[in-house]
């Protein structure tokens, strides 16, 4: 990545960095191929210097698991759950063990995957791809907890069913809080975990702690959550509840959007009050808290970008320098390791 001047610009570099102007109002964004249109018009507002994509250093993005399996797995899943009837007749329901298996597989095939730094900054709002997200997720815990392996099992296939109740209501969740429905959304939308457990709960292929799961996945340690109000949960209800919400809280499935570092805070600050102090741990040993290509402003006012993680240290990534507190550019890549760096830290997230 380098800093270029628009009057350099031929037509056809790609931005890696997206444009934003003064509001912090997205003009341009990352991967754009910079048109002649473009040029003219970014000019106009003012905008003389942009980030291309070159050789030099660049952001880092770490996946948990291979694209093609999160696709073949995503799409598997959507096929199974689309399929089933509920009224409890046999739908080849029993498919999503196999899918659970290739989950578990591929983070077992990567020896240091429970060692890596879980990297992500945003996703879409697909519930099938949430379900393979926060089962992901849930592994990575559940085998840093030493769990056993049936029950590592059980919690795979109750994260890929855990939402199942979603397909049985017809309110609309995305990127908004369950508070901010109309009451009778709210009210329906807080059944789905019910209508969930109530298709599977016969399921003779169906282990009990994956129903707990999918019954209870919404559920909090101080009785705040949803449908029974419960206080006493299953290990494995307690992963998944704290997977589903940060998953869903940066995907805004359920609930609004936010950044990571927001969720992150949320989650710290409801330590073993909603959520199970050991698995809230665990998530935050390998949970990046600014993840690869966000931006940022450091204490002493310059702008960064974030471009990979310190192992074993989620909150002192490095960063690369954009600007100064004055808005000065820098015009050679100024790196800032934040472990080596210990009197700079990252006082706001832009995006």
């Amino acid at each position: 990545m380098k800093l270029i001047d628009l009057d350099e610009i031929r037509g056809e570099e790609i931005l890696a960095r997206a444009i934003v102007n003064e509001e912090y109002q997205e003009l341009l964004s990352e991967g754009a191929v910079l048109k002649k249109e473009h040029i003219f018009k970014l000019k106009e507002l003012g905008i003389r210097e942009v980030f291309i994509k070159d050789d030099g250093v660049d952001a880092v993005d770490m996946t948990i698991l291979k694209v093609d399996i999160t696709n073949k797995c995503k799409d598997k899943v959507k096929s199974i759950i689309s399929k089933h009837i509920y009224n409890g007749n046999d739908s080849g329901m029993e498919e999503i063990i196999d899918t659970a298996d290739k989950i578990i597989d591929d983070i077992l095939e990567n020896d240091d995957i429970v060692e890596q730094i879980y990297d992500i900054k945003e996703r879409s709002s697909d519930i099938y791809e949430h379900s393979i997200s926060t089962c992901s997720m849930a592994m990575i815990i559940a085998l840093k907890m030493r769990l056993k392996q049936s029950l590592v099992h059980d919690i795979a296939v109750g994260c890929l069913l855990h939402d199942i109740g979603l397909r049985y209501i017809t309110v609309e969740f995305e990127d908004i809080e369950p508070e901010d429905m109309i009451p009778k959304d709210h009210e329906e939308y807080c059944k789905h975990p019910v209508y969930g457990y109530s298709a599977v709960k016969d399921e003779e292929w169906l282990g009990k702690e994956s129903k707990e799961i999918i019954l209870g996945h919404h559920e909090r340690l101080d009785g705040s959550g949803y449908p029974l109000h419960v206080t006493e949960m299953t290990i494995g209800t307690k992963i998944v509840a704290l997977c589903d919400y940060f998953d869903e809280a940066i995907c805004g499935i359920g609930r609004r959007r936010h950044k990571v570092h927001e969720v992150l805070e949320y989650i710290k600050a409801y330590s073993s009050i909603k959520f199970d102090k050991q698995v809230v741990e665990v998530l935050l040993d390998f949970t990046a808290v600014y993840p690869s290509k966000s931006t940022v402003i450091t204490n002493d006012g310059s702008f960064a970008v974030v471009i990979r993680q310190n192992k074993g240290f989620p909150e002192r990534p490095v960063l690369q320098l954009l600007s100064d507190k004055d808005g000065n550019k820098f015009t050679e890549p100024i790196v800032v390791d934040l472990l080596e760096c210990t009197n700079v830290f990252i006082e706001k997230v832009i995006n």
